[in-house]
């Protein structure tokens, strides 16, 4: 408990706590990981406020268990906070270039359009072929075919987010890609639970591709950049990322946009 004066007495405030394990796990280890790289204090009780909201949201909408790695890139105090897995393993760096300035604490991490990408460590066809979703936060678009996020380019079974430049491109477990000409700004994502079709989302809105899948690609799936190519890179700024099983596309659309717009106002 910490004190809070009152005139003629003091009174013990008790400490906020996450209600949430799973959520106050990931606070513990994003803050030790704050405190490694030299920002010690914790997070702001708002901050683990609107992380502990939305797991027991993912949680009471059905949709935590199909998510099976995933980054909140933001919120955090240091980029190597923010590169503390949510969910599954954590991503690779690749060679050190993200570095402190290219993070936002309010709006992520930025990639430079040349060099800079992070590795998830989930192998394209690690999750069932007609059973996989995919997306991400898009707090600032970039330049047009920089993949977002993506496991094969446009090769058979490639499953990506493409968006920039006007346009947005979807591949779930297929090599031909669905087009959307919109800029889109936020949850942008796809899901498969049928060989025939996918769901994919973007500005608040949920269509269906009747494209069928393929055996998976099974490239390691890259944020920032194609897991197939080194000339391809975002330039984007993302905040959230995330890879897994089928998901009702429009309730973590719900819980991700409440989560960024929470941590914004945090501090």
């Amino acid at each position: 408990m910490s004190p809070i004066y009152v005139p003629g007495k003091v009174v013990l405030r008790k400490t906020w706590q996450p209600m949430d394990p799973d959520a106050a796990a990931y606070i513990t280890a994003v803050e030790a990981a704050d405190t490694a790289a030299g920002q010690s204090g914790g997070l702001e009780e708002k901050t683990k406020i609107a992380i502990d909201n939305f797991v027991l949201g993912c949680k009471a909408d059905g949709i935590w268990a199909a998510i099976k790695a995933s980054c909140i890139l933001a919120g955090a105090r240091t980029l190597e906070g923010a590169l503390v897995p949510l969910a599954g393993t954590a991503p690779t760096n690749t060679g050190g270039l993200f570095v402190s300035g290219d993070y936002n604490r309010k709006t992520g991490l930025v990639g430079n359009g040349t060099t800079k990408e992070l590795k998830t460590g989930v192998l394209g066809a690690s999750l069932p072929t007609d059973n996989f979703s995919l997306g991400v936060y898009i707090s600032i678009a970039g330049s047009s075919n920089r993949a977002q996020i993506d496991a094969g380019r446009g090769l058979g079974g490639a499953s990506n987010i493409v968006c920039g430049g006007g346009t947005c491109s979807f591949r779930n477990r297929n090599s031909s890609a669905t087009t959307v000409s919109l800029e889109p700004l936020g949850f942008v994502g796809s899901s498969r639970s049928t060989s025939s079709g996918y769901d994919y989302r973007l500005n608040k809105s949920t269509s269906f591709s009747s494209t069928a899948s393929q055996t998976p690609n099974n490239t390691e799936i890259t944020v920032f950049n194609f897991s197939v190519a080194t000339f391809s890179y975002s330039n984007a700024r993302l905040a959230f990322y995330f890879i897994g099983e089928s998901l009702n596309l429009a309730f973590l659309d719900a819980r991700v946009t409440d989560l960024i717009n929470a941590i914004g106002a945090a501090f």
